[in-house]
């Protein structure tokens, strides 16, 4: 048995013997009751995940939730990698042995300030990750696994607050892209990847939505792409003629994939054969994006910035929110009315004519006087 001895002072004389507690004097007291409270909290921790786990009839251990939301839903999710280095983050930190019942508001906050220390790419030169990653890589992962669980039955008396958890957003900007910048990605495009990115602009689908497309979601006949798109949704965009140029060619080139890039360089560990043909891959398509950008010498403008630029012109062209949520696919109009400034100059036009319709009629009425 091991034995601590403890310098003695003039108020207190005790020994401390691990797992064999002898206290003299008063500091027995002071101890039993810290002890004691220690135990009744373990205690209530102990009964409400027992609780909690009798209703949901399965394990709230966050690393098995964590599974069994993967194996049901995320593995299907729009980026499930993304999705499993999200999930692998919140269970490495937490620990797997961690019950969800033991996680409240008071740890859920800690885990967002651990968060938000983290550094875009990892490296220590690289700016914090922004509020939006935070939000959306911890937060709202976290709050899917309670929401999993309480599907499955569980209930969670101190469930963290998740409104207060999120950090505040800035508005995100619409950047549309100008005709000599179009012109100057057009010069610097790589020739195997110029059908990905004219789809990208045409469609204003999302990046991961166009890397991906097979050929099994596009059909020539119904003129339709039908696939799942964000948050699991099915998704159904029009093959346009514009569409069908850039489409049709590329038959051939991939029996699965519609987007294929040339390798330049051979490489064994990948089994890539130079010349030979490959699906494209988001990592490639960033490189690939990245190396278009700085030789256009086009600033400010982000891949993602094609889908706004999409967004922006449809809506100028039709005025119709309602049309550019759908080919968005948009659950939320209020995700649409981000563009809606589009429309400042119809609105003024529609003003100016009321007044001068308004300053006719009275002209109108003072002549018939």
């Amino acid at each position: 048995m091991s034995v601590f001895k403890v310098k003695k002072s003039p108020y207190y004389q005790f020994d401390f013997v691990l797992r064999g507690h002898r206290f003299y004097g008063s500091t027995e007291c002071t101890v039993r009751k810290e002890a004691e409270k220690f135990e009744a909290v373990e205690r209530e921790k102990a009964k409400e995940l027992v609780k909690a786990m009798k209703r949901s009839k399965a394990s709230l251990l966050i690393d098995d939730v964590a599974a069994r939301l993967w194996n049901e839903q995320a593995q299907y999710d729009a980026d499930p990698e993304a999705t499993e280095t999200n999930f692998a983050r919140l269970v490495d930190y937490f620990g797997k042995s961690r019950s969800l019942t033991e996680i409240d508001h008071a740890a859920a906050k800690k885990m967002v300030a651990w968060r938000r220390g983290h550094r875009i790419k990892g490296r220590a030169d690289a700016p914090l990750i922004s509020n939006s990653t935070v939000n959306r890589s911890s937060s709202k992962v976290l709050q899917r696994f309670f929401s999993f669980a309480k599907a499955e039955g569980a209930q969670f008396d101190r469930e963290p607050k998740w409104t207060e958890l999120l950090l505040p957003e800035p508005e995100e900007r619409v950047r549309e892209l100008q005709e000599e910048e179009a012109v100057a990605f057009e010069d610097a495009m790589r020739t195997d990847y110029e059908p990905f990115f004219e789809f990208v602009r045409a469609s204003g689908m999302r990046q991961k939505e166009c890397i991906t497309l097979r050929w099994s979601e596009v059909n020539f006949a119904t003129r339709q792409i039908v696939r799942l798109g964000k948050g699991g949704r099915r998704v159904v965009f029009p093959v346009t003629e514009s569409i069908r140029e850039i489409l049709f060619p590329l038959q051939g080139q991939h029996p699965e994939y519609v987007f294929t890039y040339v390798a330049v360089y051979g490489n064994k560990r990948l089994g890539r054969v130079r010349g030979e043909r490959y699906p494209l891959t988001i990592t490639g398509a960033k490189s690939a994006w990245q190396r278009m950008r700085a030789k256009a010498g086009v600033k400010d403008f982000r891949f993602h910035d094609y889908r706004h630029d999409f967004g922006t012109k449809l809506l100028r062209e039709t005025g119709n929110l309602k049309l550019v949520q759908k080919a968005l696919n948009h659950r939320d109009i209020k995700s649409t009315l981000r563009y809606a400034h589009v429309l400042d100059a119809d609105v003024a036009s529609a003003v100016e004519a009321v007044a001068k319709s308004r300053k006719k009629s009275r002209t109108i009425a003072r002549r018939a006087v």
